[in-house]
């Protein structure tokens, strides 16, 4: 019985699935938009949103924390400075996931996993 068990195994070993979710969420933060299954979409998704929350903390123990899990300094910046300061006022959800339907080569369920664009 596989009771309250938290998060996806995607099929991987556990190093292979971090260092993916790891790429995941930096790509996210470079680019600002990723295109990928919906179950990994819907696993980042908690990531990248941490990382977001680090920056509007800003201090340096969160820029620490931020670095430790994302493989590129300049996205790290990225995310201290600019993101940090789009979502100032936003309590949370920073990411929105669209589901785009079926990979025609193996029929998965492909989502795109974006940052919202803070109006105001």
């Amino acid at each position: 019985m596989a009771n309250r068990i938290a998060g996806r195994k995607l099929g991987r070993p556990t190093d292979h699935r971090l260092a993916l979710f790891r790429n995941l969420v930096t790509d996210l933060l470079r680019h600002e938009k990723i295109i990928t299954t919906e179950a990994k979409a819907k696993e980042v998704r908690g990531f990248a949103e941490r990382m977001i929350t680090l920056g509007k903390r800003g201090d340096l123990h969160a820029r620490r924390q931020a670095l430790r899990f994302v493989y590129d300094k300049k996205i790290v910046e990225k995310v201290f400075d600019s993101l940090a300061e789009r979502y100032a006022t936003r309590p949370g959800g920073y990411t929105r996931v669209v589901k785009l339907g079926l990979r025609h080569g193996d029929g998965a369920r492909m989502a795109q996993l974006e940052m919202i664009a803070e109006e105001g």
